[in-house]
């Protein structure tokens, strides 16, 4: 079960927030809120109602608590009380957490202010608590009662932390210039406060830079087993092994948060926030946007003449379930089913032995899970640390067939001994049986061997001493493991375990919490720590282009040219056997005094005066005329006798624009045509010769096809048919 929190961020609203100091663009409280913002966000996030916060206002122009109206508690506001903080919470506390117009306000009055809310709402239950102080210290602060304010804060085991705005920080490695007199005053103040009270104290800089840096959330491990451990059976024999362990997950995938689906609400009127949570209908962690879940509705319906229209609606209840068998559907009935139950018992028992060099990585099929002795059985761990000792003095993996819970079918498994300075345990990973080995077979890589089975040793397709020599240079000139350097300059490991993240699942929470927070706004560009690895840094690969260019000389790879464009860049067309020149067999009649396209030879005369045209006028004027011939052959098509030769000729001028860089004139000419057809302008029912258009993929030119063509979007919705 999660453990209760309880935490209290305490923000300083005053006036000397709104500056914007040391060159930022931000006011000192929009980049305080980054913060704090991101804690909030983060605790939302968990959906536990166990994970209470709360927000004081520090500095602002009203006063609002339960301490009574005493002066030295002026100015000092309760925007949140500690309970669960949901979205309309945020969108409600974003207008509220403003810059004041006040300095007045003490810091140590707002942290009595947070503690006696904890008190209250806390007592003496076990919770985890934490006030959160986000301040400039540059306003008024009274000292008077700290030796009090610490007892209080050791007695409730509350930690604080304080972070300030351009505070001193040598392990950080920032220090303000000409800093204020009564803001130095301050800091030394809160910096003692933390030391006393065993708190954390630091600048506000680090706190976001840090922002950056995912945190690998630790759950509480549940176990997937619980019982023996045996060799042998220790129900007939004596000598059987049968040690009482438990078993945990070591690792666990963590996955990206689903998105889920919602609607406008019909029924808002003045339906409060409350009655839609009872009712069940409203968004999760209550964003309170007039949202409301999609309910899936699955019913079951069967033929019946009888019935209106056909069917009958049957209730779930009136159901049987049946198996597929062929094209036949066998039923069993639920007093039958348990035929169908392969019974089992929870056990894991060791089946074998297996040397630990003779085992091959590959075969690793699922997650780790770790084995210990049960924690309350002294007698059970001796035992399992000498069976663990022994597997690691004969270097040799044991393994085991489980079965986790009552009936559940059986795995195998390897159990790897791990041994360290003060914990012993079995690290134990799935195997594969029989039916899930796939064994392909791929011709060798040291030899080619000939169709009459004839072994080549030396063949232009093998490795060569060169080459092989080359690339060994190349792989360790790319090394990583000695690239980076630690905080003493000495070589280490560039990309370490620990610090490498997965991109897509941490992306989608840092943009899913800052639109939480401002609905309206851009996302904000990912965290460089999630990039950082996404390429080769730039030194190594120039460090390593010499080794590169030894391994392209050795294989003696030679770049391929690029798809030439436009009509100069034509491959010359190939020669018929005939060697008779059918250009101009297909060429207009030279006794022909008009230049227009015979529609009787469309395809073939457009052609020509494409690769006879230079000026884009005449290219157009040839686009043109074979569009007004494809009009004509839809118009007065019967039936579907002229779709055919018109898709032919849209195709013949698709690819001649194409060819030559001019997508534009063929786009133009599709938009109207597709407008005319759907129109009914070139006869009715011309639908077919749409869809004809459409399965033949004849759509515009797009950028990725021809410099100059429309974007993805626009070519889909072109194709989309109104």
């Amino acid at each position: 079960m999660a453990s209760k929190e309880a935490t209290v961020y305490i923000v300083d609203c005053g006036s000397t927030m709104g500056e914007r100091e040391h060159g930022r663009t931000q006011t000192n409280l929009d980049w305080a809120m980054e913060y704090v913002w991101d804690r909030i966000t983060a605790t939302i996030a968990t959906g536990r109602k166990t994970a209470m916060a709360g927000i004081v206002g520090l500095r602002t122009d009203g006063t609002h608590h339960d301490l009574g109206d005493e002066d030295e508690y002026a100015h000092i506001t309760v925007f949140q009380g500690i309970g669960q903080v949901l979205m309309s919470h945020v969108r409600r506390l974003r207008n509220e957490l403003v810059v004041s117009s006040t300095e007045g306000g003490d810091a140590i009055s707002a942290l009595v202010v947070a503690i006696q809310m904890i008190a209250k709402e806390c007592k003496k239950l076990k919770y985890e608590r934490k006030i959160v102080l986000v301040t400039d210290a540059r306003g008024p602060m009274q000292a008077d009662d700290l030796a009090d304010i610490i007892t209080k804060l050791k007695e409730d085991d509350i930690k604080l932390v304080i972070l300030g705005v351009d505070f001193d920080d040598a392990e950080y490695g920032f220090k303000e210039e000409m800093k204020d007199a009564a803001k130095s005053d301050n800091e030394a103040i809160l910096k003692q406060l933390c030391e006393d009270c065993d708190g954390a104290f630091g600048t506000l800089a680090q706190a976001v830079d840090e922002l950056g840096i995912p945190r690998v959330k630790s759950t509480k491990p549940v176990p997937s087993y619980k019982g023996s451990l045996t060799l042998g059976n220790p129900e007939e024999y004596e000598t059987a092994m049968s040690i009482n362990v438990e078993r945990y997950p070591k690792t666990m995938a963590a996955s990206a948060p689903s998105a889920s689906k919602y609607v406008n609400r019909s029924d808002m009127g003045d339906a409060t926030q409350s009655t839609m949570t009872m009712n069940g209908d409203e968004a999760p962690n209550g964003s309170g946007d007039g949202l409301a879940a999609v309910k899936n509705a699955l019913t079951y319906q069967i033929e019946d003449p009888d019935a209106p229209g056909g069917k009958r609606d049957l209730d779930r209840d009136e159901l049987s379930k049946g198996y597929e068998y062929g094209r036949t559907a066998v039923h069993i009935s639920e007093s039958d089913r348990n035929v169908t139950t392969y019974e089992t018992t929870p056990v894991l028992d060791v089946i074998g032995f297996v040397d630990k060099n003779q085992y091959e990585r590959y075969l690793d099929m699922n997650r780790a899970n770790l084995i210990i002795a049960q924690r309350s059985d002294e007698k059970a761990g001796m035992a399992l640390s000498s069976f663990i000792h022994a597997l690691y003095e004969l270097d040799s993996y044991a393994v085991a067939r489980i079965v986790p819970k009552e009936n559940k079918e059986p795995r195998t498994l390897l159990l790897a001994p791990n041994i360290e300075a003060d914990f012993e345990c079995l690290y134990d990973i799935e195997l594969p049986f029989a039916e899930d080995m796939r064994s392909y077979k791929f011709p060798p890589l040291d030899r080619v061997i000939t169709v009459s089975g004839k072994e080549i040793k030396i063949h232009r397709n093998l490795l060569n001493d060169e080459l092989q020599n080359a690339m060994s240079d190349f792989v360790d000139s790319m090394d990583l493991s000695t690239f980076g350097k630690d905080d003493e300059g000495q070589p280490t490991e560039y990309m370490p375990m620990d610090e490498t993240y997965m991109p897509m699942l941490h992306r989608i929470h840092q943009v899913v919490k800052h639109r939480a927070v401002f609905p309206d706004g851009e996302p904000p560009p990912p965290y460089e720590i999630l990039t950082r690895y996404s390429h080769p840094p730039e030194q190594l690969v120039k460090q390593a282009q010499p080794a590169l260019d030894r391994v392209l000389e050795a294989a003696n790879i030679k770049k391929v040219p690029p798809k030439a464009r436009g009509r100069r860049g034509r491959k010359e067309a190939p020669k018929p056997l005939s060697e008779l020149d059918v250009n101009a067999l297909l060429a207009q009649d030279p006794s022909r005094k008009t230049k227009r396209i015979d529609p009787n030879n469309a395809i073939a005369e457009f052609k020509q005066r494409i690769a006879n045209s230079e000026e884009r006028d005449a290219l157009k004027d040839a686009c043109k005329q074979l569009k007004d011939i494809i009009y004509d052959w839809i118009k007065h098509s019967v039936g579907k006798v002229n779709y055919a030769k018109s898709v032919e000729a849209i195709r013949v001028m698709r690819e001649e624009m194409n060819e030559i860089d001019l997508p534009g004139y063929y786009n133009e000419i599709m938009w109207e045509l597709r407008t005319k057809l759907l129109a009914g302008e070139l006869g009715e029912n011309r639908g077919e010769m749409w869809y004809q258009i459409r399965v033949n993929k004849l759509g515009l030119l797009k950028a990725s096809e021809a410099e100059g063509g429309v974007s993805d979007e626009e070519a889909n919705k072109w194709r989309a048919a109104s």
